[in-house]
């Protein structure tokens, strides 16, 4: 029992320090977050100066879709996890068949499938939240006034554009929260084998998300265009 609590406390540490952890060094260093938000602030500015801007709504019409689907996956898995209660007695005996695995009583099944369920209501919010922070952007998207109008000012070109810029960056945000959740959630399936591989998982999850975030090839890619830079 004091080896699942250990675990479930690593998991926790990593999951909320990697959280604070990326969220500050994205203000300060080069990353994925950071560098997006820089194409943000570029395709706002570019968008003021539109007179038709379907395709930047057509665009926002995507992130919402993308969103969304997401959004719909977390109830559907809510759900099936939900429905793996009334099928415990199967899952503990399937799962003790597995190497490596470790007794475990059903409470601690109970216990480790409530994990699951609080990770998913968690992405949900999330990503409803993302969707509905895309539906604000499009708003002023469509209130944004014409940079070509003499009587617009640059300065308010800049910071309209910017407004924008930080409501999708907010948005993408709280999206990439939600696929966090995804991530993490697959670290807790390994807790059904053994405690110690689901400290073995949690540790992995956070190594993919550095270096997704902070070295991967996208990035080098990303800060290869001059516009993303500026």
């Amino acid at each position: 029992m004091w080896s699942d609590l250990l675990a479930l406390v690593w998991f926790l540490l990593c999951w909320v320090g990697y959280t604070r952890y990326a969220k500050k060094r994205s203000a300060s260093e080069i990353c994925l977050a950071s560098v997006m938000h820089m194409y943000r602030c570029e395709w706002m500015m570019q968008m003021m100066y539109r007179d038709n801007r379907m395709s930047d709504m057509s665009a926002v019409s995507t992130l919402e879709r993308n969103v969304s689907f997401f959004a719909s996956s977390a109830l559907l898995i809510l759900a099936g996890i939900l429905t793996l209660f009334s099928y415990l007695d199967q899952a503990i005996v399937l799962f003790s068949d597995l190497p490596l695995s470790v007794e475990q009583t059903r409470p601690q099944w109970e216990a480790k499938i409530l994990l699951l369920v609080v990770i998913f209501v968690y992405a949900f919010f999330k990503f409803t939240w993302s969707m509905r922070q895309v539906g604000f952007a499009a708003v002023l998207i469509g209130a944004a006034p014409d940079a070509n109008d003499p009587d617009i000012g640059e300065a308010e070109v800049r910071e309209t554009s910017e407004r924008v810029a930080r409501v999708v960056s907010m948005a993408a945000h709280h999206f990439n929260f939600g696929l966090r959740s995804y991530y993490f959630a697959l670290a807790v399936l390994a807790w059904f084998v053994s405690p110690w591989l689901f400290v073995a998982a949690t540790t992995l999850v956070v190594l993919v998300l550095y270096r997704r975030e902070f070295h991967s090839s996208a990035l080098a890619t990303l800060m290869a265009s001059r516009s993303g830079i500026n």
